[in-house]
């Protein structure tokens, strides 16, 4: 079964075979941020914005439809979750995700780096998206930022990932549900655990992730 526990040698011999491929993606998300556009940015973030209780692969999808389709940056949220298949709660996301678009605009303009990078360090700038998104909590937060490759120290705790801290005896038991508080301290858990296995905390996640699904996605 998955979620048998095996031990940190088998988890290195994974790590070791598709390490190549996780340095890969890590890459793209640092390159996203050296070379892509706002919209681009915009993409990830209305993407982490959808994944709550719902499959990594058809948020990214309906991510896909609305881009191609002009719709994700100018829609309103009637239209945008016409377009939201496979997504839950499809109407209170596109609400999220139309508010959320008036957090980018600078000047007049759509600016998502500035808004990132006002903040001295990733964690005032996750702690500011907390705070000012709706529908975006810690998990969601550490995940965009992570995709646009200022997240490297981050745990993305959906339910792979804490089923892997409980397969790894990392965490005693998997929680109902996250408060900020115990996000955070299952996250401290995680990156303490990823330096004792000499496994960079990005990595690892994608590890899990991998471990659980068979592949590396987002």
């Amino acid at each position: 079964m998955k979620d048998e526990y095996i031990d940190a040698s088998e988890l290195d011999a994974i790590y070791s075979r598709i390490h190549d491929e996780i340095s890969s993606r890590i890459e793209e998300f640092e390159q996203l941020w050296e070379s892509g556009t706002e919209e681009e940015l915009f993409n990830e973030f209305a993407f982490c914005l959808l994944t709550p209780q719902s499959k990594a692969k058809s948020c990214w999808i309906a991510v896909e439809k609305l881009r191609n389709n002009g719709l994700l940056l100018n829609a309103g949220s009637d239209v945008i979750a016409k377009k939201l298949a496979g997504v839950r709660f499809h109407y209170k996301k596109a609400a999220n995700i139309e508010r959320a678009r008036e957090l980018f605009i600078k000047n007049g303009k759509f600016d998502v780096r500035t808004s990132i990078m006002q903040f001295n360090n990733p964690f005032d700038t996750r702690d500011w998206l907390v705070q000012n998104v709706q529908g975006m909590g810690y998990k969601e937060a550490s995940h965009f930022l992570r995709n646009i490759g200022h997240g490297e120290d981050f745990a993305i705790l959906d339910r792979h990932i804490i089923r892997n801290l409980k397969c790894f005896k990392i965490i005693d038991e998997i929680p109902k549900y996250l408060t900020g508080k115990n996000y955070l301290d299952i996250e401290e858990k995680m990156r303490q655990f990823a330096y004792d296995i000499e496994i960079p905390m990005n990595h690892l996640d994608l590890l899990f992730w991998f471990k659980e699904t068979g592949e590396i996605f987002k």
